[in-house]
């Protein structure tokens, strides 16, 4: 994998959000456990909390260079938010990894990148398809329903891998009620593509797409599937309305 910045000191960031949650518990109601999105802290709170991942964010952001990667920030503080959420709530098994696939990019652009945040490096940056009903060069629908071969947006939190008709696979469940939370029933999972290969755009100047799954090039998906698989965050962007303005994860409000 390409070591594109490595910077140590970046696993000092992941404590902060916690703890600054710790300092304000006091003001959760009784027998309410202090964390964002799964109790009810006060306005100072939550916005003391908000204000630190901010900083944070635009911290990591600049020390990984991810602007001059194509990332866009508002991917990365989102994604950022949402990880820090979702660690706080020990839903992640791997926490070390995060992923964001930003599907504002052009198909034909590298649009996901794999961060290992323990050691503050992106680890590899590379091609993903999305959903054939979701566009063609860019995405711009995207469904939760059965059948409806469109991508799906929000927070997902990546679990065991198979082998099956693209070779070793990688399940993803979704944790946001309404936009991905039937992604296991659709059986929307990370596999290796030929369409999403470098050779194939070649002759067809773009990604081609699948039936909604996040589909990385056949040469490296095994790298990425064993990097992210078993408990990790991975993010899948829009900045579609609909969804920032109703994930309630990105509003604090759970899943």
């Amino acid at each position: 994998m390409k070591t594109v910045r490595k910077y140590g000191w970046i696993a000092f960031f992941l404590a902060l959000p916690f703890s600054l949650l710790a300092k304000h518990a006091s003001s959760t109601r009784s027998g309410a456990a202090a964390g964002p999105g799964n109790s009810i802290i006060s306005g100072a709170a939550t916005g003391a909390w908000n204000k630190a991942l901010a900083l944070q964010g635009d911290s990591l952001y600049g020390a990984l260079d991810l602007q001059q990667e194509g990332l866009s920030k508002k991917a990365f503080q989102y994604a950022w938010k949402g990880y820090c959420i979702l660690r706080h709530r020990r839903q992640l098994d791997n926490p070390g990894v995060l992923t964001i696939c930003d599907f504002s990019q052009s198909s034909a652009k590298k649009r996901l990148y794999i961060i290992d945040l323990q050691q503050g490096v992106l680890l590899l940056r590379t091609y993903v398809a999305h959903g054939r009903n979701s566009g063609r060069e860019f995405a711009t629908r995207f469904s939760n329903k059965p059948q409806s071969h469109q991508s799906s947006l929000g927070f997902y939190i990546t679990s065991n891998t198979y082998v099956g008709e693209h070779g070793l696979s990688l399940r993803i469940a979704g944790v946001e009620r309404g936009f991905n939370d039937k992604a296991l029933a659709r059986n929307i999972v990370v596999h290796g593509a030929h369409y999403a290969a470098e050779d194939f755009m070649e002759t067809n100047k773009v990604c081609g797409r699948s039936y909604g799954c996040p589909a990385v090039p056949d040469i490296e998906s095994e790298e990425v599937i064993e990097t992210i698989k078993n408990g990790s965050c991975l993010f899948i962007y829009h900045p579609t309305p609909k969804y920032i303005q109703q994930s309630r994860i990105l509003n604090g409000k759970g899943a």
